[in-house]
């Protein structure tokens, strides 16, 4: 067993989480077993989220591969599973001024076309494969919370806008009002399309049908414990089964079990987010905050909130989790974040939350996803780091593997469709043993940072 970086409690693999997803998404048809026995294949993806099944799926549907692909816990119980259901750009903490100054007008253009690439993918799958995924609205609202702050943000969408052609459109705190809804501390705010929401369980579970029916081997809550190398054989080893493959996919993003492999040791930094589900608001309740939107909506906040009303006109509200994954701090960041959204939307002070759960998102020390092959193993490729923004982010990053790894020549030459700014590992996070404490940081300094905005 690997020496994770939080509490046991965020580990449980045999546990689904209880979360709204889980309640509101029926268990999928599939012939998903555990790995028993001696087996082979061509490729073995580690991790069976959407980068996991994105790869076997392209690599099944595309390029008639022979892939397993072995999944911890059940299908959708990692990140995938739990998110907020932003199938929007982003994928990085650097934003796009520190993208430009990193890397150049020119990459940062290419890495935001891939972003856009990334959302239209995922509606394509969800429309190929006939996916209830639930989708909802057409951009995403990110709300300036202070007059500086709306300066700010109607200058970074200027600049997208001008420098990279992103379909970006400054709204003023009116329009807000008159079109989306009204919050006390709402000062203006910006649209960047394209983006949706969708139920993220949902999306997960018809992208694992799909990818069997391509003719994938899924194999759940078979936790791989030993990863060894002999000969040209990968050897991956189960509690209960082997698994012999040519190749390997590591996808495991902020569940990376770095115990594995010691070229992905102290390559990321989880960090946990937590979310809250209302009850179903009544139509008296959402008019009291003159509500008219199902577009996924953010905060420009350093510690983002992050929410929309689902479907069944339930309030989904999500922002940043507890600093150690116990239960016991767990409880005390829910009760946190249940005073946050009433805060935001005082009207709404007596409305209760049915569900809460948390889960990791994964940071990489450069702030950009991670897209590539082993220097030291050509037959090892990975894709991780989405900094919160996984749906599409993700699943792009999987059919990236997945093309390049079944390339018809197959050599170590990094396909142009990747942006330099995803290319290759991220440099290690200096002592590991600190990763926990840098995290406390990082977030201790983002809540001074807000309060002085």
């Amino acid at each position: 067993m690997t020496d994770w970086l939080y509490n046991d409690a965020m580990y449980r693999f045999e546990t689904p989480e209880q979360s709204y997803w889980e309640a509101t998404s029926e268990s999928p048809n599939l012939d998903a077993t555990r790995l028993e026995g001696d087996l082979q294949c061509e490729v073995a993806v580690i991790g069976g989220g959407y980068t996991g099944l994105s790869a076997a799926y392209h690599l099944c549907r595309d390029h008639q591969v022979d892939v397993r692909v072995l999944e911890a816990g059940h299908f959708g119980w990692g990140a995938s599973g739990r998110n907020g259901g932003f199938c929007s750009m982003g994928g990085t903490s650097l934003g796009t001024a520190g993208l430009i100054r990193k890397f150049g007008i020119d990459d940062t253009r290419h890495y935001y076309q891939s972003q856009a690439d990334a959302v239209e993918l995922v509606h394509n799958i969800i429309i190929d494969e006939q996916i209830d995924a639930q989708c909802q609205g057409d951009g995403e609202l990110e709300v300036a919370c202070s007059a500086r702050s709306f300066a700010k943000l109607k200058e970074d969408a200027e600049m997208q806008f001008r420098l990279l052609g992103l379909d970006t459109r400054v709204l003023t705190q009116e329009e807000l009002r008159e079109r989306y809804f009204d919050m006390p501390l709402q000062h203006g705010g910006v649209m960047l399309r394209p983006t949706f929401g969708l139920h993220p369980l949902r999306y997960l579970r018809g992208l694992a049908v799909a990818t069997e029916r391509y003719g994938a081997k899924l194999h759940e809550r078979c936790e791989v414990i030993e990863w060894r190398k002999e000969g040209n054989e990968h050897v991956l080893i189960t509690k209960e089964g082997t698994l012999r493959a040519s190749k390997v996919v590591l996808a495991t993003n902020g569940f990376t079990p770095e115990h594995l492999n010691a070229q992905f040791r102290s390559r990321t930094l989880p960090l946990i987010s937590a979310i809250v589900v209302t009850r179903p608001l009544t139509d008296d309740e959402l008019a009291a905050h003159a509500w008219q939107t199902d577009l996924p909506t953010i905060t420009s906040l350093d510690l983002l909130d992050y929410f929309r009303i689902l479907p069944d006109k339930r309030l989904m509200f999500g922002g940043r989790g507890g600093f150690d994954g116990s239960e016991r701090n767990a409880n005390k960041n829910f009760a946190a974040l249940t005073t946050r959204y009433r805060k935001l939307f005082p009207n709404w002070n007596q409305v209760e939350v049915d569900y809460r759960w948390h889960g990791l998102i994964c940071l990489t020390r450069r702030l950009t996803p991670a897209v590539g092959r082993l220097d030291s193993d050509a037959s090892v490729f990975f894709a991780f780091g989405y900094h919160g923004n996984g749906v599409n982010t993700a699943t792009w990053c999987g059919k990236q593997v997945a093309d390049w790894l079944a390339g018809a020549d197959n050599n170590n030459r990094i396909p142009p469709t990747l942006p330099r700014v995803v290319h290759d590992l991220p440099k290690r996070i200096p002592i590991p043993s600190l990763r926990l404490f840098y995290a406390q940081t990082r977030i201790a300094m983002f809540r001074l940072t807000d309060w002085l905005k």
